[in-house]
């Protein structure tokens, strides 16, 4: 008999995804042949620093593709480790952009191709891993070699020579633009990188040979080969009697630089610190790479970034038909009302959750106000703290003090959501949901908050179209619809005001197609009128931009590829800062800083550890300005 009452108390029960998880964290490991790598999954882009790899989090219902892509990302990393040596690496990886990127590629092609050779399980999660990022890529419709990353490229050629597997279908016209160019050029130096697989150095010797070959031999900076491998840099610097000290700070630094696998985007892992030791560099020889003597095939320069490196053809067949125009114009304020109370029924088990993502940022928020003194002024708030000096000497004069300006509140932040409509449904009411309840948090610290949206105002082209028809379809017409730009909440309105805006989004028939790089102009033009010291722009889409009428019409990236122009000119030249979170849909391959989200759900705490993480990184830059009252 139990003398005691009580019931035993049974473990909690673990998510389902945690075996998977436990999987895959002892597979990287045993690969790696490192048992210390502490594996962590999440939402953040995949990669390896300071002993810790990243990895995504594996959704409750995933399909075997899915799960052999996860697979295939933690099998990339632990080649990466196993079978790369950084100091080799570096010691040769030439010095110009487009050569160091299509270097790195070469290498982790190599790594791969280590593992896919002598295990046939890690060759089919490689190869499911390649697939889904080419079709995330968009690289199916190019036409034009200047479009087509030279290094991804290769990589896939030298995966076809090394292992014998073919490109995978999306990646089929990015391979034949430069397959033919790369094989008539380089075939002695591709012949000899099939025999040196596993020999690193000699690999990579004859990369830097098979770029020689393809019109970069001005970005392969001579190397000394009778240098051992283990001896990094000596020669790379001019003060010579600092030699000792530079060996030293070059070991410490190679252990936390961090080793991104790329596994979400279409760049290939790189080292940091050689990257920011050679930009100035290579932005000079990055610039002269056209001007080849090569003279059947011309070389186009390639460079890591994502944008082009000039401004590319774009423009709008007429503007006349474009609108800006405020949420509550778009229809009557009782229908509004009424979008709105059917946006608050949708949100009753969604606010809460969002509530208190918003409740943890408000606080991380109002912690970092600092609140800084000035003591000993002639007027201002009494200063009961020195009232002694009164009643020791009465002659003394009273001391005031006065608050200082921080410069925290003087904050504006955007919020830019795509209104296409593959966002109909669950996505586009989280999005109104997330943004409604951040504007109100972020209103209350102070900070400014401006709600944006972006559509087009009909399907598949407009009046837009229909003048381009009557026109007599004349050539290259550039962008065939009509846009929208919606200004849900502008920054100046207090959130009270605009409430019932947000509530447009839940209207049938709003949602249509998406132009992302116009309205991303838009939203950063908005911003740059601001009087704000601090200005960020917060992009939420889930998708690459679409309009049919204009693609039919023009090159199949025509879109894409004005995207990217924008975001390189914001990113590189704006004081604007530009963050964005994608919704299903890869945006890492566009956006510096950017964090891709498997499902709507996700979004709230996406956007807050976003905006921490900023509001963070400004509070490490003014450690000092004043005395924190907790």
């Amino acid at each position: 008999m139990n003398p005691s009452n009580r019931t035993t108390r049974t473990p909690p029960k673990e998510s389902p995804t945690e075996p998977l998880k436990r999987a895959v964290s002892g597979c990287l490991k045993a690969i790696a042949g490192e048992s210390e790598i502490d594996v962590t999954f999440g939402t953040d882009r995949p990669g390896f620093a300071d002993g810790r790899a990243r990895l995504p989090e594996p959704g409750r219902r995933m399909s075997k593709q899915d799960v052999a892509i996860l697979r295939g990302q933690a099998d990339s990393m632990a080649l990466r480790l196993a079978c790369h040596d950084p100091k080799v690496h570096k010691r040769l990886s030439p010095a110009g952009q487009t050569a160091r990127a299509a270097f790195e590629a070469a290498e982790q092609a190599r790594c791969e191709a280590i593992g896919a050779l002598r295990m046939d399980g890690v060759a089919q999660n490689l190869t499911a891993m390649i697939e889904d990022k080419y079709q995330r890529a968009n690289f199916a419709n190019l036409a034009d070699r200047a479009d087509a990353p030279i290094e991804d490229a290769l990589s896939l050629i030298l995966r076809e020579k090394l292992t014998g597997a073919p490109p995978p279908a999306a990646a089929r016209e990015l391979v034949n633009l430069w397959r033919g160019f790369v094989e008539e050029h380089g075939a002695t130096a591709l012949a000899e990188l099939a025999s040196t697989t596993t020999d690193q150095q000699r690999f990579a010797e004859a990369v830097r040979d098979l770029l020689s070959s393809l019109g970069m031999g001005e970005d392969i900076a001579p190397f000394d080969e009778n240098n051992d491998p283990s001896t990094d840099a000596d020669d790379r610097r001019d003060d010579d009697s600092g030699k000792g000290s530079d060996a030293e700070e070059e070991e410490s630094t190679e252990g936390s630089t961090e080793i991104d696998t790329d596994l979400s985007s279409d760049q290939t892992p790189e080292d940091s610190e050689e990257q920011q030791e050679q930009q100035q560099s290579d932005l000079s020889e990055d610039t002269e790479l056209g001007e080849s003597d090569e003279s059947t095939e011309p070389w186009r320069p390639q460079t890591m970034s994502p944008a082009e490196p000039k401004p590319p053809e774009y423009h709008p067949f007429t503007p006349r038909f474009d609108e800006t125009v405020n949420a509550d114009e778009l229809c009557d304020p009782e229908e509004l009302s009424r979008l709105r109370a059917y946006l608050d029924k949708q949100l009753v088990h969604l606010q809460g959750i969002v509530a208190r993502l918003a409740n943890r940022l408000q606080r991380k928020l109002m912690a970092q106000q600092s609140r800084g003194w000035e003591f000993d002024l002639e007027e201002g708030m009494l200063d009961p703290a020195r009232l002694h000096r009164v009643i020791i000497d009465p002659m003394q004069p009273l001391s005031f003090k006065r608050e200082r300006d921080t410069d925290f509140r003087d904050t504006v932040v955007t919020l830019l959501l795509d209104n296409s409509g593959s966002m109909r449904g669950r996505p586009i009411t989280v999005a109104a949901a997330c943004a409604d309840i951040l504007a109100r948090t972020l209103e209350r610290c102070g900070v400014k908050v401006e709600i944006l949206g972006f559509t087009t105002k009909a399907w598949k082209g407009g009046q837009a179209r229909e003048s381009w028809l009557a026109a007599g379809k004349p050539g290259t017409p550039g962008r065939l619809n009509d846009l929208r730009h919606i200004i849900y909440k502008s920054a100046d309105a207090p959130w009270r005001r605009a409430r019932k805006n947000l509530g447009l989004m839940m209207r049938e028939g709003l949602l249509k197609e998406n132009i992302d790089g116009e309205a991303l102009d838009w939203a950063h033009n908005r911003l740059l009128a601001r009087n704000e010291s601090r200005r960020i722009l917060m992009m939420i889409s889930d998708g690459a931009p679409v309009d049919d009428s204009t693609l039919s019409v023009n090159p199949g990236n025509y879109l894409e590829r004005h995207l990217r122009w924008i975001i390189q000119q914001i990113e590189d030249k704006s004081p604007v800062e530009l963050i964005a979170i994608g919704i299903g849909h890869d945006v890492t391959r566009y956006y510096k800083r950017a964090v891709t989200i498997v499902d709507a759900e996700e979004l709230g705490g996406a956007m807050t550890d976003k905006l921490a993480e900023l509001f963070d990184e400004q509070d490490a830059r003014n450690p000092g300005r004043g005395r924190r009252l907790h």
